[in-house]
């Protein structure tokens, strides 16, 4: 935030502001006195031993992954919670296939991007035809091009593949070529749930094999025949007992890890902390508004957990959700002290549309972080994490992290501490993310704001930190 120290201390005294008066007036510093760093390893050690005992990962659609859930949701039931694990669809492995792309005679490497649709038996024979402007996002872009039984090639540029295979289609193409060199995939080409929207054949070429497309102008070989299901999986949410259920504070952390390793800080930490903050607030707690905690499934996968449970959200429930907080990786052991830029404040490219709300989020959480003892910076919106449904959705969000593979600059060591040029957590996405590279002192000092942040907005969601009340909401369905 480029906001002062001053304005963020002044930043947690409004916040809960409002013409009502809260039934506990001193629950978001209460409840962060309640959480423990001995309590939130209680938590930790036994997502460690779920692992070990599991192959030693926490990964969806295994064994350990359901271990977890179970283990969150006992307690939590203990507590008094009603615990629902609603179902999910998540994208199955890709079985078989021999995905290629034959032009005169010559077979081409091509990547399947339609996971869920392949080709006709004997693959799709189809000249190809390039737009005028290779991003394919409009139809302009084609000009007076007709794609009539086509297969259309453009770059990986200016738009996601859902809308490029949309413009295409609507020109009258029967399959999609994307030129794409970049590993990664460029940012926005492949957004989360994206293969649910292709329907017809996808690939992915580089650009030796467009070079050979340009140079014919007959018909094309295409297959994809890679063949992959949607399969169930569950998130788990419990909702206070008290408080508005008109004014819903959602609080979420991812529950599964990758399958290379037991997934400690990440993300064992914002679980632990989310579930403490749960634990300590109690089923039936005097707020003003409802809390739901939500630990999400096959978030290391795609965001699939969090994605369709917003996309289940019908209109009115999606209106009842205030915001959402999302809490990932509290414990890194080079760590940084991350809020989310709820101001777009830190942004070098074109600011994404943030919804109204997300600035007072991210001022919350920096006036307590200040107060903590540790000067908080932004850490920009990317599509990579939970809130990005939400976002998308138009729910005011925020939340803190501890980095993950960015390295430190010189800068932020000279802040912070720790080592400049290495990663914020050197163990992220490895065997080696366990409880003892997890960072107590880190934890100590993030794990209390999660709670924080959830009292703070279940006392209130008005005030100059607050976001917009009900009859104010503007919810987008996805």
């Amino acid at each position: 935030m480029k906001a002062g120290w001053a304005a963020a201390l002044v930043a947690v005294a409004v916040v809960g502001c409002s013409s009502q008066s809260p039934p506990q007036a001193d629950l978001s510093h209460e409840l962060a006195g309640r959480i423990t760093v001995d309590a939130m390893y209680t938590h930790l050690r036994k997502f460690a031993e779920i692992a070990e005992a599991n192959g030693g990962n926490r990964a969806q659609g295994t064994p350990g992954y359901d271990a977890s859930l179970d283990y969150v949701s006992k307690l939590l039931k203990d507590k008094g919670f009603d615990v629902q694990t609603p179902e999910f669809d998540r994208l199955g492995p890709m079985q078989g296939g021999d995905p290629a792309l034959v032009v005169d005679g010559t077979r081409y490497p091509v990547v399947q991007g339609s996971l869920l649709v392949q080709t006709q038996p004997g693959g799709l024979n189809a000249p190809t035809l390039h737009p005028v402007k290779l991003a394919g996002c409009t139809a302009a872009d084609y000009g007076s091009k007709k794609m009539t039984g086509a297969i259309a090639v453009v770059d990986d540029t200016g738009c996601s593949v859902v809308v490029k295979q949309d413009t295409a289609v609507a020109q009258g193409a029967v399959g999609l070529l994307v030129v794409s060199t970049v590993k990664p995939s460029p940012t926005g080409l492949f957004t989360p749930g994206y293969y649910r929207q292709l329907k017809v054949p996808v690939g992915i070429i580089d650009k030796t094999t467009d070079t050979a497309l340009l140079g014919t102008s007959a018909a094309v070989k295409l297959t994809l025949d890679g063949k992959s299901d949607l399969i169930k999986s569950r998130n788990l949410v419990a909702q206070t007992k008290t408080g508005s259920t008109s004014d819903v504070v959602m609080a979420g952390a991812h529950l599964d890890s990758i399958r290379g390793g037991p997934g400690i800080n990440d993300n064992g930490t914002g679980v632990a902390a989310l579930l403490e903050t749960a634990l300590q607030l109690g089923s039936s707690p005097a707020v003003h508004n409802a809390v739901r905690f939500a630990f999400w499934g096959g978030q290391e996968t795609g965001l699939d957990g969090s994605t369709q449970y917003v996309r289940g959200l019908d209109a009115g429930q999606l209106a009842d959700v205030a915001l959402y907080l999302n809490f990932e990786m509290l414990g890194s052991t080079n760590a940084g002290y991350f809020t989310y830029d709820g101001d777009q404040s830190a942004a070098t490219t074109a600011v994404k549309a943030v919804p109204e709300g997300s600035a007072g989020i991210e001022r919350t959480l920096a006036g307590y972080l200040n107060l903590a003892g540790v000067r908080p910076a932004d850490m920009p919106l990317s599509d990579t994490t939970d809130y990005t449904a939400f976002l998308a959705a138009g729910v005011p969000i925020g939340g803190t992290t501890t980095g993950s593979s960015q390295r430190k600059t010189e800068v932020q060591a000279r802040l912070w501490g720790g080592k400049a040029g290495q990663p914020f957590d050197p163990n992220y996405h490895t065997p080696r993310d366990t409880v003892d590279n997890v960072d107590a002192h880190t934890l100590s000092i993030m794990g209390p704001a999660v709670a924080f942040a959830v009292g703070s907005y279940a006392m209130s969601i008005d005030g100059v930190n607050g976001v917009p009340s009900h009859d104010k909401r503007n919810r987008r369905a996805r």
